[in-house]
């Protein structure tokens, strides 16, 4: 199992739409949030995508976001039949060796734990996100 990474320039068109669909199907329809997936961040030149593929299939990805002081890491997702393999972790691990940081990212509320034990700590309130409770989380 290979981590990719590319900026939206170096991805194909079916590699962006493989992205794209994952992010759907878990977002959107598993967890049923209507929300603008398409939200022009993907084309940011300091956008990083990541992701794991496996005989054709894309298992899971995210993406990392130069927010200038900070990197935020967003759109964490996993195949639902790919889960509880590591595939998100690996892809963690590798996002984090990528830049010194700082980075943040808003963990729905039930998984602050597993970004825990990547160094992400609460750095705020709860919050609501398209009905689901999230943590502000922050690693130095």
């Amino acid at each position: 199992m290979v981590v990719r990474a590319a900026t939206f320039n170096e991805l194909t068109t079916t590699e962006f739409h493989d992205l794209v669909k994952l992010r759907i199907d878990v977002f959107v329809v598993e967890q049923e949030c209507a929300y603008p997936e398409l939200d022009g961040r993907d084309t940011e030149p300091g956008t990083r995508h990541l992701w794991i593929a496996m005989r054709g299939e894309m298992v899971a990805t995210l993406r990392i976001l130069d927010d200038g002081d900070e990197l935020r890491i967003g759109r964490v997702a996993t195949g639902k039949n790919f889960r509880h393999k590591g595939h998100a972790a690996n892809l963690m691990r590798y996002a984090l060796t990528l830049a010194p940081g700082p980075f943040v990212l808003d963990a729905q509320s039930h998984l602050s734990q597993w970004y825990e034990q990547f160094g992400f700590i609460r750095d705020g309130h709860d919050f609501l996100e398209d009905g689901i409770p999230h943590i502000p989380m922050r690693r130095e």
